[in-house]
């Protein structure tokens, strides 16, 4: 067994230098470093072993939203920390793209793998791409088909530029096919999410949150797109139909730095009902989700994941890149209006969602890309 791969790095081994910035994807990249893992100590001989470097952007630098996740997942500790973060879209894209260009003449990998669709993610293919190194997307293919969110341009951009395209969902692959896909050059591959992966493989470690007196029976809520914060009459309608809400069952927010920022800046005071806590690591996420009745978000990585752990999901958006969850009829869009809010929960509790569906992969999708990144040709 290989124990020092610097010593046998060879020609068919892969340097890849992963590129992840915010919370979603330290939970992401955690499930495929490991695969990574996996796959070197399964070698016997000096062949296809892969050396990965991580660089984190800071762009989400508070230590609940980072530095924890790092630890509590076992993420190997980033090799570079670019401390780039409080910037307007454009300074901080810049800024990452001339930092990780400077990391990838350096480090001169076969690969970069990007993660969902941050700015992080932009800036990472465009480095790579203009220093013609390969570039991978995790989470490829996802559209909410509106232009004016930021992200919507980054897994756009971030497509279009990447070599190898990992798409969760059949509704992924159906994108980038109505887009003219089957006739340019990237790769396709159906593979499931790396965030079914991770809540397998993670549920079992879930921690009760300091201060949580509840045992179950929760709401679980988190507020922070933009599209959200940056309006004060919708973030104001939000929080009063969580503030009814919260009158029926206990409502619990781990609030986001620029929600409780905006909410200050608006002068919005949330109900007294509503249990607001510091933002929580990837375990103590799990245990509100797991002791949940319902989750209420803005966010697209955790609609996912309350139908992982067999929760119905209200979402706060106009639209959502996980159409197959509405569609199914576990995941309901109410946008910022309270009414709808307050209406879909009721049915919500009087009702009952059938959630034995395969919409993501069987929880191999981390050692699937591992492979296709060997193999790519």
């Amino acid at each position: 067994m290989i124990t020092n791969h610097k010593l046998y790095r060879n020609k068919m081994s892969k340097k890849i230098v992963t590129v992840i910035g915010a919370r979603p994807q330290f939970v992401k990249a955690a499930v495929v470093s490991r695969a990574i893992n996996l796959h070197n100590k399964s070698l016997t001989k000096r062949d296809n072993w892969i050396e990965e470097k991580i660089i984190h952007t800071g762009q989400h630098f508070d230590n609940n939203m980072s530095e924890i996740f790092f630890k509590q997942m076992e993420i190997p500790k980033p090799d570079f920390n670019l401390e780039i973060n409080s910037m307007s879209h454009g300074a901080m894209t810049g800024n990452m793209l001339m930092e990780i260009e400077k990391v990838l003449l350096l480090e001169k990998p076969d690969w970069v793998l990007v993660y969902g669709d941050t700015n992080s993610t932009i800036a990472g293919a465009l480095a790579a791409k203009k220093l013609h190194i390969k570039v991978a997307h995790v989470e490829a293919g996802l559209r909410s088909f509106n232009m004016q969110m930021p992200e919507e341009v980054n897994r756009i951009l971030t497509d279009r530029i990447s070599d190898l395209l990992f798409c969760p969902t059949e509704s992924a692959v159906q994108n980038l096919m109505d887009e003219g896909y089957a006739s340019l050059s990237p790769k396709i591959v159906q593979c499931g999410d790396v965030m079914n992966d991770a809540a397998i493989y993670y549920k079992n470690l879930a921690v009760k949150p300091h201060g949580i007196d509840l045992d179950a029976n929760l709401v679980l809520s988190t507020i922070h797109r933009q599209e959200n914060t940056d309006n004060p009459k919708k973030l104001k309608n939000i929080f009063d139909g969580l503030a009814e809400i919260s009158k029926i069952n206990q409502v619990v927010l781990p609030l986001h730095p620029r929600t409780s920022k905006m909410l200050k800046e608006y002068g919005i005071t949330p109900s007294k009902n509503i249990r607001i806590i510091e933002p929580v690591g990837y375990f103590e996420m799990i245990w509100l989700l797991m002791n949940s009745i319902c989750v209420i978000t803005d966010s697209g990585g955790l609609q996912k994941e309350a139908f992982f752990f067999d929760k119905p999901c209200i979402t706060v958006r106009e639209e959502t890149e996980w159409t197959e969850l509405i569609e199914h009829g576990v995941n309901f869009l109410v946008g910022s209006n309270k009414d709808l809010m307050i209406k879909t929960f009721n049915q919500i509790l009087n009702g009952h969602i059938d959630f034995n569906l395969n919409l993501y992969g069987d929880g191999h999708t981390g050692k699937q890309i591992v492979q296709e990144l060997i193999s790519f040709e």
